[in-house]
């Protein structure tokens, strides 16, 4: 069995609350894989929080490639959430034999370091699985850069 490991990093100036706010909205998950992926979510639903009952699947996830094509289904879990600071998701997905996502969220002096250690194991062509895995959490980190920018500095 081929276990991948993959971490990515990116500082964004904002709060650690606003950071967090974000990485637990349906909203932000969204924003951060589209268009590259759609995820669906329950009706109504609109944050991951702290109720969230750990260990037992939150809801049920179809992702469509580009928004269209249903290519993997998740029963969404959390088995550790650190409100303000971490997260891991462990959630059964038909592609894989396991998957594991943390965020871990760390002040810094211009605002928070985001970090997503992936850790997972594909049922099939681990090779290509990890290549598109690596490109979809660049592109993720590349959307969360862009969803905080720098703030403008006004003279006064």
């Amino acid at each position: 069995m081929t276990i991948v490991r993959l971490s990515f990093s990116t500082e964004v100036p904002a709060s650690i609350d606003d950071v967090w706010t974000w990485s637990t909205s349906i909203r932000g998950i969204k924003s951060e894989m589209w268009p590259v992926l759609k995820i669906t979510f329950p009706k109504g639903m609109t944050h991951i929080g702290k109720e969230t009952t750990l260990d037992k699947p939150l809801c049920r996830c179809q992702f469509l490639l580009l928004g269209i094509v249903p290519i993997d289904m998740s029963k969404l879990t959390f088995v550790e959430i650190d409100p303000g600071h971490r997260f891991v998701e462990q959630s059964p997905l038909l592609s894989m034999r396991s998957w594991r996502h943390e965020r871990v969220l760390t002040p810094a002096a211009g605002g928070t370091v985001v970090t997503d250690n992936l850790e997972f194991s594909p049922r099939l062509g681990a090779p290509l699985v990890r290549f598109f895995v690596k490109k979809f959490f660049e592109h993720r980190h590349d959307v969360l850069a862009r969803s905080f920018p720098q703030p403008v500095l006004r003279a006064s």
